[in-house]
């Protein structure tokens, strides 16, 4: 069964939010962020002011989503999307649903002017890696740095 892929509503602020945590803390491994700073963040994606969250439906569950941040680009002087997550639920991996989710922030990227869509992933995340040069991504000419 293919996902229903949808810009994110209010009304799934509770399944969505268990699904961040199972994308910071399980996958990720990161600590657990309070769970009123993840309320506001899924709340300041659903103003559609500085980015965009996608969800992956499949029978009235969510399986994955991914987040949009929008920026700019200094040497083209427009606006960019940062792709900073995608993620799917381990039983919906393989699916397509990735694909999916990808296929949609590449098609809000180009449907609302944006100049290109960036993303990064974890230098250990092979299948992320596989799956991205499989959609047409390649690595960049930057380096990615955080402190």
């Amino acid at each position: 069964m293919t996902a229903i892929i949808r810009i994110a509503e209010a009304k799934d602020r509770e399944l969505l939010t268990k699904l961040m945590y199972q994308y910071i803390v399980d996958f990720y491994e990161r600590p657990k962020p309070p769970i009123d700073k993840v309320h506001q963040l899924i709340d300041m994606l659903l103003e559609g002011k500085k980015g965009i969250q996608f969800v992956a439906e499949k029978e009235g569950d969510l399986v994955g989503f991914a987040t949009l941040y929008f920026s700019f680009s200094t040497t083209k002087a427009e606006q960019i999307t940062v792709m900073n997550d995608l993620f799917v639920i381990e039983k919906a991996r393989g699916t397509g649903t990735a694909q999916q989710l990808f296929e949609t922030c590449q098609t809000f990227t180009k449907e609302n002017g944006f100049a290109h869509m960036s993303w990064v992933t974890a230098a250990d995340n092979k299948r992320a890696q596989r799956f991205y040069q499989k959609m047409g991504g390649s690595v960049g000419d930057w380096l990615n740095y955080s402190i």
